[in-house]
């Protein structure tokens, strides 16, 4: 179980549906936390195995309520130094390559979960400032909240009020029958999306880029990379929205709601839209304590009227390209960053030009059309795909790919991602709204309780014969490295 218990494994589901049995033993709330303590306590031993390597990861704990505890309404340059303090911990402990690699630690030491742990240890030194003198939050609380093993490996980041009205509530959140159907089917809905959707989806990137390598002809080379393109997002979702399905069911169970991370990302029509929709916690929290903050100072600088809409633009820059330097430490995450800035940037100045050009009249006009809507999801994902290049391989790595083909062939691989996907979107979202048109007096029969039942079981029944009886490992979730 230790090697597996970080992933979406059975022995994950076993472990997680255990505590929400013995959490729901009594509704007090000190029965509970004790529960969340001891099952993130023994979560944070399996994965650990010796006590030794947890060192850092508790000094990092230990700077960051030290950091809390001393915040006060009127020291706002307290705050500052606190943040800075710990925003250079955690790329220390992280080894970001721009720092000189004498100064990191040699022996190893854990780090899984620390990325997640950073931001809800930063949205607690912001949010903290304290009142009458008295502390907001103990350290048992704080501990609770940054260490809860439904949240630890790969979020969703969930915010310190959300996460305290709920795990402290004299009246937890009622749990009845329908409840719980639902957070199971989440959750073996999750386990299907892991363990069959995203494994089948790697072996064919694996294999697509297999292709690249061998001496075939360029248009079979080219295949390969227009397979390469299209199959990573798509595995990437089901890997990563898998797991975040399993552990908001499993913390509705123990009477936790975690917030959403996705929201049919591949239904937006533009890439700020498809970060409205991905990662929706990151997101959300990046845009609360950077964009927010840089625009407001931004546009107290600036005095011209016609400037004010591109402190926007470079106020979304800075926010997404700081989502891909947190992904990694490497000059490829740094790229990888600069990548989703440019994404929402330029699309933010095009939304500009189009309503300076047609008025905003027209241009909602525009917006709303279907074959606009239809290449411009095409071209949301097809730019996504693009820069997940960056984030999956080396710089090395994706020298060999780019030069497999030549800029013609490339131009041509990239042309047909944006065409297929387009259609294919399309597609499903037309196939998708004519389900949801099939319905009785008592709503959508696709998504009644009976249809429910069916695909789940057969879902569950198929990641089960795929997982159990032809022992294929379990995979590994993508976003546990950050």
């Amino acid at each position: 179980m230790g090697t597996e218990v970080d992933t979406a494994s059975i022995q994950f589901i076993i472990f997680g549906l255990g505590i929400a049995i013995l959490s729901n033993f009594s509704r007090s709330p000190v029965w509970r936390s004790s529960v969340l303590a001891f099952a993130s306590i023994a979560f944070l031993s399996l994965l650990a195995m010796q006590p030794v390597v947890l060192i850092p990861l508790t000094g990092f704990l230990l700077l960051g309520y030290a950091g809390i505890a001393v915040q006060r309404p009127e020291r706002p340059r307290l705050m500052a130094t606190s943040i800075s303090i710990v925003i250079f911990a955690y790329i220390w402990l992280k080894k970001y390559t721009f720092l000189p690699g004498r100064i990191f630690l040699t022996h190893p030491y854990f780090t899984l979960g620390l990325s997640y742990i950073f931001f809800r240890v930063l949205h607690l030194l912001i949010e903290a400032p304290e009142s009458d003198g008295e502390r907001r939050i103990s350290f048992g609380s704080f501990l609770l909240y940054t260490l809860n093993f439904t949240t630890l490996v790969s979020g969703p980041i969930q915010r310190y009020d959300q996460f305290a009205q709920d795990q402290f509530a004299s009246q937890p959140l009622p749990l009845g029958a329908g409840v719980v159907a639902l957070q199971l089917e989440r959750i073996v809905c999750g386990f299907f999306k892991v363990n069959v959707l995203a494994t089948l989806l790697d072996m064919l990137r694996v294999d697509a880029l297999a292709e690249m390598w061998q001496p075939v002809p360029a248009s079979f080379k080219m295949f390969a990379a227009f397979r390469l393109a299209i199959v990573y997002p798509l595995f990437l979702y089901s890997n990563f929205s898998g797991y975040i399905d399993i552990v908001i069911g499993l913390a509705r169970l123990m009477r936790l709601r975690l917030p959403e991370n996705f929201n049919r990302p591949f239904s937006a029509s533009s890439f700020i839209e498809f970060w409205d929709r991905w990662h929706i916690t990151l997101s959300t929290w990046l845009k609360s304590y950077v964009y927010n903050p840089l625009l407001l100072a931004l546009m107290r600088q600036v005095e011209s009227r016609s400037a004010e809409q591109f402190v926007g633009v470079f106020s979304f820059f800075v926010t997404f390209f700081l989502i891909g330097v947190w992904h990694g430490r490497t000059s490829a995450f740094v790229f990888f960053g600069v990548l989703q800035g440019a994404g929402v940037a330029i699309n933010k100045l095009w939304q500009l030009k189009l309503t300076g050009a047609f008025g905003r009249t027209r241009y909602r006009a525009l917006a709303a059309n279907p074959l606009y809507i239809a290449f411009s999801r095409g071209l949301t994902f097809s730019w996504f795909a693009l820069t997940l290049f960056w984030f999956w391989a080396g710089w090395s790595q994706i020298q060999k790919i780019y030069s497999s083909l030549n800029a013609i062939e490339w131009l041509g691989v990239w042309i047909s991602v944006w065409l297929c996907s387009t259609a294919a979107l399309a597609l499903w979202e037309g196939l998708r709204g004519a389900l949801l048109a099939v319905k009785t007096s008592t709503g959508p029969v696709f998504t009644s309780p009976y249809a429910r039942v069916v695909y789940t079981s057969a879902l569950g029944v198929i990641a089960l014969v795929l997982r159990v009886l032809l022992s294929l490992p379990a995979p590994d979730i993508v976003y546990k490295a950050f």
